[in-house]
């Protein structure tokens, strides 16, 4: 599962600590590097997980990697948020790290424009490596940035939609929403009011709902947050608007804003025992995969059931796609190790043992597609979901930006006005937003 540096709001946040980086490094020079990866040498590699039991998990395939690989020595540091390795990446000299990770996929494109991670293509290319053949196509697009390939994926997260059995069965509905206007109908046939407030919330459509952020609803429609000249579309593809239109739409007949705001108060934190899924407060939720064992965790009491999220009515023939994001691990460009250090990532990333290991220690979405179709995988029906969405064609991340996510921030602070009601002409803010999306890029490059 994953730590709370996960949380999509973090995520976003936490691109703006990249933003002096694109002066403060550089990439490789033209020689390459000249470490002896078959020398005795100890790499030092930085990540992001804190929790006791993934901490444990990431020294496990360490392990395993020094075993295959005795001449290299990995000293491990957890808890490492974009923060710290921007500072380290900054100040260079032998303390830094080699190897390092981030959870944050939107600063993909700070990594690679920058030279703050390392570019990987000679690596790949020596080691004959065919990415296309072995990663699913999201994970590979949102790990480069206009031809640049800086880092690979080290897990994924896939998001689907979480319900309640019980409540379907009690309610008398038989299966999954698969389009939105059915999600809608089903979300207002789960709900029971009570009082001036809830028993049971169908869905929790706001966008300070756990997850339930503006581009893991975008996902869901086909959509592009650029024109081919690299300006933000927002104002112009239709799906925008027509997300927000539904999103507003869902709010207001699930009771309206203030109200769902009151009883969203009353949940209990995202990343503990009584979130609201997991209390029976909502009957269904948008989440990433790993949500399923934490519910199993929580002892739920009622079945759990799992798919993908629902798509446009129109778009039918999609339905099965979903939200893709995950681990991303590079060089830093410092590192006098280069050598060895990609030894460490290509394992990691691409060795069908680790990759499964891993997986299956952390509940994560394996990132290849030999370990995604693994037998020794631990799977069963309701987490087959993710592994189907993670896989599907049509499965989805933002776009990289030389900014990171500040065009996502943007777009969501929108949603927050709009949802509200602070914003009444629905034109006329995406307009303004896409314009506002513009001139940060412009002033970024």
């Amino acid at each position: 599962m994953p730590g709370i540096s996960r949380k999509a709001a973090l995520a976003v946040a936490a691109s703006a600590s990249l933003a002096l980086l694109a002066t403060a490094c550089t990439g490789q020079s033209g020689s390459g590097p000249s470490d002896d990866p078959n020398a005795e040498t100890t790499l030092t590699f930085w990540h992001g997980w804190s929790a006791p039991a993934e901490v444990k998990a990431v020294q496990a395939n360490v392990d395993r990697f020094e075993k295959a690989h005795p001449n290299i020595k990995v000293k491990v540091v957890g808890n490492i948020n974009d923060d710290k390795l921007n500072q380290a990446l900054r100040a260079g000299g032998s303390n830094g790290p080699d190897v390092v990770s981030s959870f944050t996929t939107s600063n993909i494109g700070k990594f690679c424009s920058s030279g703050a991670f390392l570019d990987l293509k000679p690596f790949v290319e020596k080691s004959k490596l065919d990415l296309n053949a072995l990663i699913p196509k999201p994970m590979l697009e949102y790990t480069q940035f206009e031809g640049t390939r800086c880092a690979l994926p080290l897990l994924g997260d896939a998001y689907g939609l979480y319900y309640n059995k019980d409540a379907f069965a009690a309610a008398g509905i038989k299966a999954p929403p698969k389009t939105w206007s059915e999600f809608a109908r089903v979300a207002k046939k789960l709900t029971k009011t009570k009082g001036e407030g809830y028993e049971q919330l169908g869905f929790m459509p706001n966008y300070h709902g756990y997850e339930t952020v503006v581009d893991h609803y975008m996902s869901q429609w086909d959509h592009a947050y650029f024109d081919e000249d690299g300006r933000s579309s927002v104002a112009e593809d239709p799906a925008f608007a027509e997300m927000f239109t539904y999103q507003k739409k869902l709010v207001d007949d699930l009771g309206g804003f203030e109200k769902l705001e009151k009883y969203r108060n009353t949940f209990g934190d995202e990343w503990g025992a009584k979130h609201p899924f997991q209390t029976g407060q909502v009957a269904m939720q948008l989440d990433g995969e790993w949500r399923l064992g934490m519910a199993k965790d929580a002892g739920v009491g009622f079945e759990i059931g799992t798919a993908p999220m629902p798509v446009a009515d129109d778009e039918a023939d999609e339905y099965g796609k979903g939200f893709l994001s995950g681990t991303v691990m590079g060089i830093a460009p410092q590192s006098k190790k280069q050598n060895a250090a990609w030894e460490l990532v290509k394992y990691m990333t691409t060795d069908t043992e680790a990759v499964v290991a891993f997986a299956n220690a952390i509940r994560n979405v394996p990132s290849t597609f030999p370990a995604l179709k693994s037998p020794d995988l631990k799977t069963d029906p309701a987490f087959r979901t993710f592994l189907d969405i993670a896989q599907h064609p049509e499965s989805n991340s933002p776009p990289a930006s030389v900014n990171g996510a500040t065009y996502q921030l943007t777009l969501q602070d929108f949603g927050y006005q709009y949802e509200a009601g602070k914003v009444k002409d629905l034109k006329a803010g995406l307009e303004k937003t896409a314009a506002q999306i513009d001139r940060d890029i412009e002033q970024a490059k």
